[in-house]
């Protein structure tokens, strides 16, 4: 699982992202990427966005559907995105798709501040990304952690044993906001110019805080190898002239594995969590913040890896009359009448990203007819999918 967390303001997306999500993103050996942007949140920019749709998110499919990666989830709160994608292969096993939104900004009805979140199962575990943008400045710190505590407390989730955040293996990330106490701005400058980070690690208001503050517990962090990633002249490696803010790591990702007492059975020691990577990215600098990323494996102690329904199907379809679709359904499968087949281009960018659907109604129906004036034209691979309307997700793939 590899999550990247960038603020870049207002900034427009740079030509080229590729190198954010590190040297493996064309071999395939990551298996979800998740990705969080906090971008301009003004009522202007937010109305071209509905109706034209929005750069970064375009930008993050145009990188990474090239590579065989689907967007699986995305909730968007204002200026906080959250985007999970997914190698094709998995999505019959990220089941139970839900995302949730907490506004905290002006007193809970301004999404600048807030928390959203996107939860599923994944080979049967379930587990939550959540991203947070919490309150800036130094004073602050007893809002962030209330902040935190409330958008924890706001977010259930329907169905399943796992209900709340904490019910999941958690991803905590975003802008955090932590500042760096005591030091005055030449202090920490000659800290990171002369590599002494961990003389900062002490002062780091999210560090201090895990030792006293109860709602921190269970959550955990890599060290920060990194110099602190905010604030930056925007074009420059050079820390604020401006306001002369002192530099702080207010960009973060930390995760949780379990809540001790905890309604699902598979919160438990067998499984494990191991961070590869923790790092910034300091070639970018359309932005303040500079990007920071992190790898981590997550070893389940076993995979719920059978799909719930099965599609039969002629591999080529040379005539009409090929275009039906067999399928059989397992019987823990719950079907809607919402339910459908779609026809994807072998790359396709998100479940919605269709050359055709037909709706696969009736309670004991076992095959689809596309008709002739749906099928697409173009001689090249596609790739068949069935999407379950209860579980907002594909259950199964060609």
């Amino acid at each position: 699982v590899y999550i990247v967390t960038w603020n870049v303001g207002s900034a427009v997306p740079p030509d080229d992202i590729t190198s954010l999500f590190g040297p493996n993103v064309s071999d395939g050996s990551i298996d979800m990427f998740i990705i969080l942007q906090e971008v301009n949140s003004m009522i202007n920019k937010r109305l071209k966005d509905v109706l034209f749709s929005d750069q970064w998110s375009e930008l993050c499919m145009d990188t990474l559907s090239p590579f065989g990666y689907v967007l699986v989830a995305s909730q968007r709160m204002q200026g906080v995105l959250l985007l999970v994608f997914s190698k094709i292969c998995h999505l019959p096993f990220l089941r139970g798709v839900q995302t949730q939104s907490t506004r905290t900004g002006l007193g809970g009805y301004w999404g600048n501040k807030g928390g959203v979140s996107a939860r599923m199962t994944v080979f049967g575990h379930p587990v939550c990304f959540l991203n947070c943008h919490l309150p800036a400045h130094m004073r602050n710190l007893e809002q962030r952690m209330e902040d935190f505590e409330s958008i924890l407390q706001q977010q259930q989730f329907e169905g399943g044993t796992a209900t709340g955040v904490l019910d999941h293996v958690v991803f905590w990330f975003g802008d955090l906001n932590f500042r760096i106490e005591d030091y005055d701005i030449h202090v920490v400058k000659c800290a990171i110019e002369s590599s002494k980070l961990p003389l900062l690690w002490e002062r780091d208001q999210l560090n201090m805080a895990k030792n006293t503050e109860s709602i921190l517990e269970g959550f955990m962090e890599g060290p920060l190898k990194f110099p602190p990633t905010y604030k930056f002249d925007v074009g420059t490696h050079t820390y604020d002239t401006a306001k002369k803010r002192k530099p702080a790591w207010t960009d973060r990702i930390l995760w949780r594995l379990r809540r001790t007492g905890s309604p699902v059975p598979t919160h438990n020691a067998s499984l494990q969590r191991i961070q590869h990577k923790y790092q910034s990215h300091m070639g970018f600098t359309i932005s303040d913040h500079k990007p920071v990323s992190s790898l981590f494996s997550l070893q389940f102690p076993f995979r719920v890896d059978l799909p719930l329904v099965e599609l039969q199907v002629n591999k080529e379809w040379c005539k009409a009359s090929d275009a039906t679709v067999r399928f059989t359904v397992a019987s823990t499968y719950q079907r809607s009448s919402w339910d459908w087949v779609a026809i994807y281009k072998a790359r396709f960018r998100h479940h919605k990203d269709y050359q055709a659907y037909v709706w696969a109604k009736g309670e004991h129906a076992t095959q689809v007819t596309f008709s002739e004036e749906d099928l697409p034209r173009d001689d090249c691979e596609y790739i068949l999918g069935f999407f379950s309307n209860i579980m907002n997700s594909i259950v199964s793939l060609s």
